[in-house]
């Protein structure tokens, strides 16, 4: 059975970004949480009281699902009158071994555990689980990358992120360090995009199925920069054999790691965008509402968890990258001052409403940002 346990709603902050004249003009910091943003976008609170907070999922009713990973929890954020403040959250499942992805499709939700997707039967509304879930498909737990994701492309089938265990190695697991495509019941699995050393943000937009990828640590301070990806059933990205040095170009040779060849890797797909190196890249969302201003419709908005082994520190932020011309560019900034870090960004969701809600596992924290013409 599951139960709810209130959290902290979003009533600390509700802080307005003044003083600029114009959308990506200068930006000015938004006092107490130290951010800055364009000018006429806000950032609040929205909820707190997580343990670990990570990806998003909008239900069909437009409550707002959150896995908090280190709790073992499904949280569901409830604003049925749809002011922008959070009203209520329950706790919708429990005990689960590390949860991550989310996501709806049909009469069910799926959640992605470190080892396993199952789903839940849910009508519209529900708070709590109405039934015990169906285990889909296991998956290979734990290794030094964890989490699950799982999305639904127009297709109707269910694509799994699953990530390596190690920072460089040849997987014995062909499930590792790629994403599988299966039937919505968890039948029909097979590899569709393979040789992602971490690809925590899946998102279709259209036809297009997009990734960010974690690259690999301890080749220095710059080398390789992250990388967004656009998947293709069949197509192989390079991992743990190569890596991009820049966007749409052919992927390098990590000599160091040796195997293979030059050859192997001109013929690994290249990234379509890049950033700055170690900034782990996680979530990410593409704005299709018309709340914000019409430069940032269509734009994908990635957050940047944050380097752990890179001087000086990167990430800590969230950027929109350009789907067309993969240029990137600071959105949310101000998590990080010199060596001091406040926040870790996780994972992006459109609201109805038009807002973007940002997962920090940081901090235990969903902010929530809007815009309103200065």
């Amino acid at each position: 059975m599951t139960r709810s346990r209130p959290l902290r709603l979003g009533m600390v902050c509700a802080l307005t970004v003044t003083a600029c004249a114009v959308v990506r003009g200068p930006d000015t910091a938004a006092p107490n949480l130290g951010l800055t943003v364009p000018a006429g976008f806000q950032v609040s609170v929205y909820a707190s009281g997580f343990e670990k907070p990570r990806l998003m999922a909008l239900a069909p009713n437009g409550d707002v699902f959150v896995s908090d990973e280190q709790a073992g929890r499904v949280w569901a954020l409830l604003d049925r009158d749809g002011n922008g403040v959070l009203d209520s959250a329950q706790v919708y499942a429990e005990g689960l071994n590390i949860p991550h992805g989310l996501a709806f499709h049909g009469s069910f939700l799926y959640v992605a555990t470190t080892d396993a997707v199952r789903r839940y039967p849910y009508q519209p509304g529900d708070v709590t689980a109405r039934a015990a879930p169906e285990n889909l498909v296991d998956l290979p737990p734990g290794g030094q990358h964890s989490t699950r994701t799982v999305v639904f492309g127009p297709d109707d089938r269910m694509y799994v992120a699953v990530g390596s265990t190690c920072n460089v190695c040849e997987e014995s697991d062909p499930k590792r360090a790629a994403v599988w495509v299966y039937d919505a019941d968890g039948h029909g699995g097979r590899p569709y995009a393979t040789g992602l050393r971490n690809a925590v943000g899946l998102e279709w937009y259209g036809s297009t199925l997009y990734a960010t990828a974690n690259g690999r640590d301890l080749a220095g301070n710059d080398v390789p920069p992250e990388a967004f990806y656009i998947l293709e059933d069949g197509r192989n990205y390079g991992w743990p054999y190569c890596y991009p040095l820049s966007a749409g170009t052919p992927q390098v040779w990590d000599k160091t790691f040796g195997k293979k060849d030059q050859a192997y890797c001109d013929a690994a797909h290249p990234a379509f965008a890049t950033t700055t190196s170690h900034a782990a890249p996680l979530g990410l969302a593409f704005y299709t509402a018309a709340a914000f201003p019409e430069p940032y419709r269509g734009q994908m908005f990635v957050a940047l968890h944050g380097s752990w082994n890179r001087e000086p520190k990167s990430g800590y932020r969230v950027v929109t990258v350009d789907p067309v011309t993969g240029a990137t560019a600071d959105f949310l900034s101000g998590f990080q001052q010199g060596l001091t870090t406040t926040a870790r960004p996780v994972d992006l969701q459109v609201m109805p409403d038009g807002a973007l809600l940002l997962t920090d596992d940081g901090n235990g924290v969903v902010y929530r940002i809007s815009y309103h013409a200065p």
